[in-house]
């Protein structure tokens, strides 16, 4: 291990920080309105076992990788396969997250900008009929918003590993985990709130199609954030004496645990407001966030008056701030290890300059709602249809390009790495690992994986950008 490079003080530190990377927004708003929509418990068992079937073998597969090579995903690439291309795998990941990030810190922008103007006493108007749409098209508040997000992105990660994105981590991930808590026991209080529990836990196998089966998997994959380097990176911290089977165990159960609690938390609240909603009706996205919930709050001041209403509605969006930082901060300590690593940059210098970069094209995507023409009608699918600029950052290097990625990582570990060479990495630190039975499912994973993931690949492209649905 160089340590120059640093390293986590603690395989607990190692697991908060990969945990506070895979869980983001898509666990607070995508996973319950997919569940919702998608046969409720029946949903979530197919998401569980595609999770732990499929997905965690890749887990397993990108912390290996930087562990082996303590080095950021193109360097690791580098390291493994020398004198080949295979380097552009991991450019294609940090690409991927330096992208990601430049639409991902807006959005977080708009979820701390809901926090900050309901302490000032805003929720009423956050709760009135259009008031969303005027505050994403308001370039200079959002300007400010995304700003102070992004930097605080970059002091915790030019902080380093251990004394910034560690030591955030152990107070971000226990204070996420607690208010999430907190606000399920209280919402499980409201008037309806059981309708909403057994519209979510109640299986309905009926609806479980192949498509849904496509959507559980996508979801699965882009919740853990494979694809993009993020656990090459962290992975490449980890010290040689720790068990990465049990760390990344952990890390998969808890971005599934956050994401089934935000159902418990999201779907009771919205029957507190609407109790005949279905899974027709039901609204997902950013507008369940920023339009649906703060009506949900403001109609709670009935009861329990505006101040309080007010407390749980920041509350709330305090929560949602948290998740989102634990994800961007893996987000930019991607291309920010590459700039350490490859260029030689001290890591503050490197830090601040990423971000930067990153936030002066984030300013397409704040001025992708409204606020300018260009911005807002950016391209046309050849499918017809029109798209904003945010929008099409996200469909090209969030749902086309992580899956692509996951792809040739894959393919990579199985075809030019091989898996006895990934099974020798894994078995460091866990006696009794290789040959064992875990091993096995595992390597055989690894082998069926890149045909799975390049059929989410192939299914992503043709239905974004030409409307066409395989199954």
């Amino acid at each position: 291990m160089n340590q120059a490079r640093g390293e986590w003080s603690s395989r607990f530190g190692f697991i908060l920080a990969a945990a506070g990377s895979a869980i983001g927004l898509g666990n607070i708003w995508g996973f319950p309105i997919m569940t919702a929509k998608n046969g409720g418990a029946a949903f979530v068992l197919v998401y569980l076992l595609l999770t732990f079937i499929v997905c965690f073998p890749v887990v397993m597969t990108e912390i290996a990788i930087g562990r082996r090579t303590a080095k950021n995903p193109v360097g690791a690439f580098k390291e493994l396969a020398p004198n080949s291309q295979w380097f552009l795998v991991g450019g294609l990941g940090i690409t991927g997250g330096f992208m990601i990030l430049s639409f991902y810190v807006v959005i977080a922008g708009w979820v701390f900008g809901y926090f900050i103007e309901v302490l000032a006493g805003g929720l009423d108007r956050l709760a009135m009929d259009g008031e969303f749409t005027n505050f994403v098209a308001n370039p200079w508040k959002n300007l400010i918003y995304t700003g102070l997000f992004m930097l605080a992105t970059i002091g915790i990660v030019v902080g380093g590993i251990k004394d910034g994105i560690e030591r955030w981590a152990r107070l971000l991930m226990p204070a996420l985990l607690f208010m999430l808590l907190a606000l399920i026991i209280y919402v499980m209080t409201l008037e309806n709130a059981g309708r909403g529990l057994a519209f979510y836990l109640i299986p309905n196998f009926s609806k479980i199609t192949i498509p849904v089966i496509n959507s559980a998997l996508s979801q699965a994959f882009f919740s853990l954030s494979l694809g993009m380097g993020a656990l090459i990176t962290y992975g490449s911290y980890v010290s040689r004496k720790d068990d990465i089977i049990s760390s990344g165990f952990i890390v998969t159960v808890f971005d599934s645990s956050i994401a089934f609690l935000a159902g418990l938390l999201i779907i009771p609240a919205i029957f507190t407001l609407a109790p005949d909603t279905t899974s027709e009706t039901i609204q997902a996205g950013p507008g369940l966030i920023f339009v649906f919930l703060p009506k949900v709050f403001m109609n709670l001041s009935n009861d329990v008056g505006y101040f309080f209403a007010s407390f749980l509605a920041a509350f709330f969006f305090l929560l949602i701030s948290f998740a989102a930082l634990t994800s961007t901060i893996s987000l930019l300590e991607v291309p920010t290890s590459y700039v350490v690593d490859e260029r030689k940059i001290v890591r503050k210098k490197a830090a601040i300059t990423v971000g930067i970069v990153i936030f002066i094209i984030s300013i397409g995507s704040i001025l992708a709602n409204g606020a300018s023409e260009f911005f807002t009608n950016f391209i046309t699918y050849p499918s017809g249809v029109q798209k904003d600029f945010l929008s099409f950052i996200a469909d090209v290097f969030f749902e086309m390009l992580l899956p692509l990625g996951g792809f040739l990582l894959t393919a990579f570990a199985a075809f030019r790495w091989k898996t006895h060479n990934l099974s020798k990495e894994i078995s460091v630190g866990r006696e009794g690992y290789s040959g064992s039975l875990l091993d096995k499912w595992i390597s055989f994973m690894i082998y069926i994986c890149p045909f799975i993931i390049f059929f989410i690949f192939m299914n992503t492209v043709l239905e974004k950008f030409f409307n066409i649905v395989l199954f």
